[in-house]
């Protein structure tokens, strides 16, 4: 039995919602990842994933979005459930590697990385807010 689920309820789709979240002031970066986190009054978390192209072709930009969705869900029992999160991949990161590098580098990328980055951000928002 699935703990967490990660219906559409739960996600950031339209352009409003994401422009609503970019508004807010709780930003926070690793270096791989901006985390951008707004004020929601749904009752539970929201996530919005944005990758762009400048990351690498379609098949890295999904999967750096697949994990990013699961580590989400994975997490929603340790995170503040009254906020909507977007979770952006830092195109930085990759640009300083060679186009084969890139690849290599999202390929070893694993879950456990992406969430405890993640949680981690969440964390450094908490204590600067």
């Amino acid at each position: 039995m699935k703990q967490f689920t990660f219906p559409k309820s739960k996600r950031l789709v339209s352009q409003r919602q994401f422009k609503a979240v970019l508004a807010g002031k709780l930003r926070v970066s690793d270096g791989r990842f901006t985390l951008v986190m707004g004020e929601n009054d749904c009752g539970y978390p929201r996530l919005g994933v944005s990758v762009g192209k400048s990351c690498g072709n379609a098949v890295v930009r999904n999967r750096l979005k697949r994990l990013a969705r699961e580590a989400f869900r994975q997490s929603q029992g340790r995170i503040p459930a009254d906020f909507d999160y977007l979770l952006m991949v830092s195109p930085r990161w990759l640009k300083k590697l060679s186009k084969s590098d890139a690849k290599e580098a999202v390929r070893q990328l694993t879950l456990e990385q992406v969430r405890a980055s993640f949680l981690a951000l969440v964390n450094r928002v908490k204590r600067e807010a």
